[in-house]
């Protein structure tokens, strides 16, 4: 059989997201790393919107991370990452919708008009004021163990919090830091960090999850 190919971006916090689950699931992929400034023609014949990650599966093409996320595990889910509360989803389209408009126009406020830094700022914080109380004194959002809520807003959490980490730790989300520290500090996310040529018709081919440890 055709294995699935994976287009991606290391640093891209969508990529990370459906690298994890495609880790998670065990479901081994060609991987095609792309530098955004220098799209192959390949990725675009696939994806014409030239964003990543993308999946392609034989004659299905999955654009958006969140559904290559439910494809992963749809057909395995050895942690039970589906096993979670309503409440999971609608944190993941909080942290997809208000969150992540909010985190782009504080991170990359130059790219609009007229923003307000300070008050985007604190659209995120109030977003990340709800996850430190959905923690509580758990690990994980909703218990012990990971969930696919946990593992879809942790690299965009990642990714607000380093726009500027001395700020970010000076904040009054203590659950929070110590949920981010965890998931950053774990062999999960080191094993899909793991830095790759760019991809020519002539790369050498990469399998995707290398082996290793999936457990946090």
């Amino acid at each position: 059989m055709t294995r699935p190919v994976l287009w991606t971006f290391r640093r891209c916090p969508y990529a990370m997201r459906a690298r994890l689950a495609i880790q998670s699931a065990g479901i081994v992929c060609d991987l095609r790393e792309i530098v955004l400034r220098n799209k192959p023609e390949p990725f675009l014949k696939a994806s014409p919107k030239g964003t990543v990650p993308v999946v392609v599966d034989g004659d299905r093409v999955i654009e958006e991370s969140l559904d290559i996320m439910h494809w992963a595990l749809s057909q395995n889910d050895p942690e039970n990452w589906f096993g979670m509360p309503d409440k999971g989803n609608a944190l993941i389209a909080q942290a997809d919708g208000p969150f992540k408009r909010a985190l782009d126009r504080t991170k990359y406020a130059v790219r609009y008009d007229k923003v307000d830094i300070d008050a985007e700022r604190a659209v995120a914080g109030s977003f990340l004021t709800t996850l430190n109380q959905q923690l509580g004194d758990q690990d994980w959002l909703f218990g012990g163990a990971p969930k696919l809520a946990d593992i879809a807003i942790l690299p965009f959490v990642r990714q607000f919090a380093h726009i500027d980490l001395d700020w970010f730790e000076r904040q009054l989300w203590t659950n929070v830091s110590n949920w981010l520290a965890r998931f950053k500090g774990s062999d999960r996310f080191r094993n899909i960090m793991s830095k790759y040529d760019a991809w020519t018709p002539d790369t050498p081919l990469v399998l995707f999850p290398k082996d290793g440890p999936r457990a946090p």
